[in-house]
């Protein structure tokens, strides 16, 4: 049996040491190039795995217009704040990372829960050379969201001067920032879409994303599939989208993949 103050001690000791927190590497802002920010900490994360620019099909305006933007904003010049709104699995967050990683940027990935927490982070990047691109992924708003009004703030620039190499690029499937259970009480319905609209005027550039056509659909299909030199089986494409209860870029993508699958299974 152990006596004496000194075992006792010890696991005072070791207790302490659970219970306190790990040491967090923060990511070097000069030298990553793909971060996250989680409120207190700047983490270096691997990049997320890009597409060629050309698999990118009926989006090709959308990418042209973001494409000078973001080079301008790689180049030191001027460049616009970007919301990417529409509908889901259209390219929206995979051509922001595309362009980034194809311009030279480097990508800062934040949670909505994270914008006021912004201006902190701000100092951090304006040290590093830069660029940077904050990107926001999947931006959607409850009524009277208090975040709502801080992403204005940032957008209008607020009290703390926010680095002319840093700029935002949101994405929502919803054309106002607004979720899909609005207020019962009509005028706050109406103070509520007022707040979204006041929002996106505030970006330099918003651009939409709309749902693909049947022709489009296909064609997607067909630029996936001709990578991997596969032929498309227009009717069976067709199928698979009705069945995942849509035609989008994503959908085309699970269709190349499946595709995929199959061609790997061996002979029976």
């Amino acid at each position: 049996m152990e006596t004496g103050p000194e075992p006792l001690l010890t696991r005072i000791a070791r207790a302490l040491e659970r219970l306190a927190p790990e040491e967090v590497q923060e990511a070097d802002p000069a030298v990553a190039t793909a971060m996250r920010w989680d409120g207190r900490h700047l983490l270096s994360v691997a990049p997320a795995a890009t597409l060629p620019l050309s698999r990118f099909v009926a989006v090709e305006a959308q990418m042209m217009q973001l494409s000078r933007n973001l080079q301008s904003l790689a180049r030191g010049g001027p460049a616009h704040d970007m919301l990417l709104w529409g509908a889901r699995g259209m390219g929206k967050s995979a051509l922001v990372r595309s362009l980034a990683e194809g311009h030279g940027i480097a990508l800062v990935e934040t949670a909505a829960m994270g914008l006021e927490s912004l201006p902190r982070l701000f100092p951090r990047l304006a040290q590093a050379p830069g660029p940077f691109l904050i990107f926001v992924d999947d931006l959607a708003f409850e009524s009277g969201d208090p975040a709502l009004r801080q992403l204005r703030s940032l957008l209008d620039g607020g009290v703390a001067r926010r680095p002319d190499h840093c700029r935002l690029a949101v994405t929502s499937n919803h054309r106002h920032l607004i979720a899909d259970s609005p207020p019962s009480d009509t005028r706050s319905l109406r103070d509520s879409r007022d707040d979204a609209l006041a929002l996106v005027d505030r970006f330099g550039m918003v651009l939409g994303f709309h749902p693909a056509s049947q022709e489009e659909y296909l064609a997607m299909c067909r630029t996936y599939l001709a990578a991997e030199g596969l032929p498309l089986d227009e009717a069976e494409a067709l199928a698979f989208a009705l069945a995942r209860g849509g035609r989008s870029g994503r959908t085309a993508f699970h269709y190349l993949v499946e595709c995929l699958t199959r061609r790997a299974q061996p002979p029976a």
